[in-house]
């Protein structure tokens, strides 16, 4: 299964007599990045939300915002001490500005205002996991849809590298004699006597030295992996996908290498170019 780093998720719900909105956001990464804003009154749950966001979406840069459309009914305090030593701190930095103007920007400055410390109750807690999790599972379902998309590109990128790979096939014979027809005129033209037997004796080491057929093979079953992985049942396949994009690279270079021929050679310019849209997308899939 091909899911999509790109995601999104949404969900409202209302928790203890508190309106609150998830949001979740999802682009590609190598790692979890997760950047969040939770309301003041959940910060105290905040290592394991941030777990359970890990756990749930595995990787990515993510960003996930809980919003509180109402206002908690709580009581807030001023921590004067706080902003007295933020207004030295400015002053010291512009002692021309007015004294309103110290006052307004130090309001904005970090804990400044401070209430009670409200405990999280056990059903609150259990019901902000479980709107949580409906967001998350949205965000799931916009994975899946968006990796689909990516499973079609795949699909069609790796069946043009396998036509391109038949295609092959119908120029090889013409590289044997293409190779014989170039050996003997370059013999002809030094205009020096050769042993038949041993003419052909020296094809056969170019022949051999020239032969892609492993090559092929090899490549066709990197292809055919690269579509079964795609079809099973797992759910972490980026990274897999992506090092099988390089063992077909490798074998689609090598036959570049050893092809000695110009027919060949623009079917692998094409293989090549095929590939690197796989490689780009195979960044977006988790």
């Amino acid at each position: 299964m091909v899911l999509s780093m790109t995601g999104y998720g949404k969900c409202s719900e209302s928790v203890s007599e508190k309106k609150l909105m998830f949001e979740i956001r999802s682009l590609n990464s190598k790692s979890f990045d997760l950047n969040l804003r939770i309301p003041f009154s959940y910060k105290s749950k905040e290592i394991e939300i941030r777990k359970l966001l890990n756990d749930k979406l595995i990787r990515g840069k993510v960003d996930v915002s809980i919003y509180c459309d109402t206002q908690e009914n709580k009581s807030y305090s001023i921590n004067q001490s706080i902003v007295q030593s933020y207004i030295k701190e400015l002053k010291n930095i512009d002692s021309n500005l007015p004294e309103a103007e110290y006052i307004k920007m130090s309001m904005r400055l970090p804990e400044v205002l401070s209430s009670p410390e409200s405990e999280v109750n056990e059903n609150e807690w259990k019901d902000f996991t479980s709107a949580l999790e409906s967001a998350i599972s949205e965000h799931f379902q916009f994975r899946k849809q968006e990796g689909k998309a990516l499973e079609n590109e795949f699909v069609i990128q790796i069946q043009i590298i396998q036509d391109l790979l038949q295609k092959v096939s119908l120029f090889e014979n013409d590289r044997t004699t293409k190779l014989r027809e170039k050996l003997q005129k370059q013999l002809a033209d030094l205009q020096i006597e050769y042993d038949e037997q041993r003419f052909h004796q020296e094809m056969i080491y170019y022949i051999e030295k020239l032969d892609i057929s492993e090559e092929k093979m090899r490549l066709a079953h990197h292809l055919q992996y690269f579509l079964d992985t795609l079809a099973s049942d797992e759910q972490l396949i980026g990274k897999k996908l992506g090092f099988i994009a390089q063992e077909i690279g490798r074998e689609i270079n090598t036959l570049g290498s050893k092809c000695n021929h110009q027919d060949i050679q623009k079917l692998v310019v094409q293989m090549k170019d095929s590939l690197e849209k796989i490689k780009e997308q195979t960044y977006n899939v988790l």
